[in-house]
């Protein structure tokens, strides 16, 4: 595992990189399916930076045991959906960035590329959801502020591509 994804993970609280605790079972924060997105932004990490096949990244992953405690089914849908689609979704969410997407830090990149996944594929899961986990995500892993560039670029995508959903009652 790179160093970068040793920071990604233990900042996620992820220490299954330790040879210590590999052997450990471990719970995830926040759920099977939270804990799904956040190894998925490693993966799509992994191959924002180093590119790769999603079978092969999904493969590396399982091999080290990362797919642990978590919804491995949508781990893999995410991870290989995000790849597969990835021009198209960096299409739709580059209308809303102030630069250009290849100029973003590749943590907010792989971050807006699941989060425009998960809104466009996914529609069972309402997006305040998609936008809090996104968001989340950027402030766990991302640079200091990059939690509300993701609100905002994510709120934004949220309105263009479900339109018709309830709106978030305060």
């Amino acid at each position: 595992m790179s160093i970068r994804d040793q920071s990604l993970a233990a900042a996620s609280g992820d220490t299954s990189f330790d040879d210590d605790m590999a052997g450990q079972p471990r719970k995830p924060s926040g759920g099977a399916r939270s804990a799904a997105r956040r190894v998925a932004v490693q993966a799509l990490y992994q191959w924002r930076v180093a590119d790769g096949e999603p079978g092969d990244i999904i493969r590396e992953f399982a091999g080290a045991g990362r797919l642990q405690d978590l919804e491995r089914d949508y781990f893999e849908t995410v991870v290989r959906g995000a790849i597969t689609e990835a021009p198209e979704l960096v299409r739709i969410f580059d209308r809303f960035l102030d630069r250009p997407a290849t100029q973003l830090d590749p943590v907010e990149y792989v971050i807006l590329v699941m989060a425009t996944f998960e809104l466009k594929y996914r529609p069972e899961i309402p997006f305040p959801a998609v936008i809090d986990q996104a968001t989340h995500l950027a402030h766990v892993f991302g640079a200091t502020d990059g939690h509300r560039f993701i609100n905002a670029v994510a709120d934004k995508l949220a309105r263009d591509l479900r339109p018709n959903d309830p709106p978030i009652s305060k």
